[in-house]
């Protein structure tokens, strides 16, 4: 795959030709039409998608298969039930401040729309907002990462089998074709990955006023609670943190456990990684690799900083260069000045910490960026008193990861994990412009217009008392 190998400006511009060609004709069985081309490519190609998964990063069959592609076909069946009810216009009632009016609320597609994926989910996290953008009824721009090769050639084939080009194209290439897109006017971005990139994202959508949809990441903090069933915490908090080698968004980054629990927490956190991987866990082939070698060097840095500052490795710590994999690792003996401290593991790696009092563990997720994921592992009163002193982009009691695949809540983060919502009618509604539609039928506020005289205070006068301002 080239660097740059594709005419960006053309093909922006033949989209937004066809957009406006296509305004009235892209209706509810056009879209349809499209999003079924799309599910039966993706059930004809589940081999191939696979295949390509685990050339970029090692991932095995079963895993490509729940994390990758059962989350867009569910997305898929979601949004084609739902979605002539989405495009249906919603009457919104006038009242008495615009009494002899009918309004309505269309949605309408945004436009041209442009969707950067990353590469740590690089099919699901490509193709999911592709269903969205097509159901709002979209032109779409991908660019699939280019850390994973094989996965964004698939998608740049099966894209060109199934849609024009004026519909959907997939332009690949690394950061000098992300910025060249970045130039051109779309209608609306849909961005995954990091903050720090997320930033670069937003200043380029203020130079055209593009709308921007940010899901990002960051540290998602885990408390497991005095009252937590210790088992279930311990098996939901392993798969989310080992689930893609770490390299998952709603990642459980950390966790804060009760110290009454401390023990058994970390008994229970070890077992439950040697039953899903096995006693030497880095052998194991269930176990992706990082997904290139920059990513697996950061971590393992990570790792190596926490050491020499003093953390203790419950478990794990070993590291293979040449696989690009690095064994389930367990921290403790944390302290604030660690680098794994401060930044998005992103990797397999878990730091624990025990607490006393629950204030100090709010006031320190507080006082961090918000996180795009926070659970809670614990009865309800637990869990309402974290949810009612905490703000976060989505939460989750007893469980991890699953916030990603609910179908009809919004998925999102807040400040610096993001804005705007994923998935499902919030999906559709980020690629769409909700447009009122204002009729006037027997409407005669023009008795208001000037010049203003005695009759227009009195109008203003009985105004006021009707509507009760």
């Amino acid at each position: 795959m080239t660097e740059h190998d594709t005419d960006i400006p053309r093909i922006f511009a033949a989209q937004k030709a066809e957009v406006v060609a296509r305004r009235s004709t892209f209706d509810y069985q056009a879209r349809q039409a499209a999003l079924d081309r799309l599910r039966d490519k993706i059930l004809a190609e589940e081999d191939a998608i696979c295949a390509a998964l685990m050339a970029d990063f090692g991932k095995h069959r079963d895993e490509v298969m729940l994390t990758e592609i059962m989350p867009v076909l569910l997305e898929l069946t979601h949004t084609r039930k739902h979605l002539r009810r989405w495009m249906r216009p919603k009457r919104a009632p006038s009242g008495l401040v615009l009494l002899g009016t009918s309004a309505k609320v269309r949605p309408t597609p945004k436009g041209v729309a442009l969707i950067i994926a990353p590469w740590n989910f690089p099919f699901n996290l490509a193709v999911g907002p592709l269903v969205s953008a097509l159901a709002a009824g979209c032109s779409v721009v991908l660019k699939p990462s280019e850390h994973t090769p094989a996965t964004s050639r698939l998608i740049q084939r099966m894209m060109a089998d199934i849609f024009p080009p004026d519909l959907v194209t997939v332009v690949t290439g690394g950061v000098e074709t992300a910025t060249e897109l970045l130039e051109q006017p779309f209608d609306h971005i849909f961005f995954t990955g990091s903050p720090e990139v997320g930033q670069i994202v937003m200043a380029a959508a203020s130079k055209t006023l593009a709308t921007v949809t940010l899901e990002l990441g960051g540290k998602s903090p885990v408390i497991v609670g005095p009252d937590a069933d210790i088992k279930k915490a311990a098996r939901w908090i392993a798969w989310g943190r080992l689930l893609n080698a770490g390299q998952t968004c709603v990642a459980t980054d950390h966790v804060y456990v009760h110290n009454s629990l401390r023990e058994a927490f970390l008994q229970a956190l070890d077992a439950q990684i040697t039953k899903m991987y096995g006693a030497d866990a880095i052998q194991s082939q269930d176990l992706a690799q990082m997904a290139h070698a920059g990513q697996f060097s950061r971590v393992a840095d990570l790792i190596a900083d926490a050491r020499a500052k003093g953390a203790t490795v419950f478990r794990g710590g070993q590291v293979d260069e040449d696989r690009r994999k690095i064994a389930p690792t367990v921290l403790v003996d944390l302290r604030d000045d660690m680098d794994i401290q401060q930044s998005e593991i992103f990797g397999p790696v878990l730091p624990v910490m025990p607490y006393d009092a629950l204030d100090d563990v709010i006031a320190r997720i507080n006082a961090a960026p918000h996180p795009l994921a926070l659970y809670v592992f614990g009865g309800k009163a637990l869990a309402d008193e974290v949810l009612s002193r905490t703000t976060s982009g989505t939460f989750a009691v007893n469980l991890s990861v699953m916030v990603f695949v609910h179908p009809a809540a919004p998925f999102g983060g807040v400040g610096r994990s993001g804005n705007g919502g994923a998935h499902g009618h919030a999906g559709f509604a980020a690629f769409s412009h909700m447009r009122q539609d204002l009729r006037a039928r027997v409407f005669p506020f023009h008795l208001a217009f000037p010049p203003y005289t005695k009759t227009t205070a009195r109008l203003i006068a009985l105004f006021k008392r009707i509507v009760q301002i």
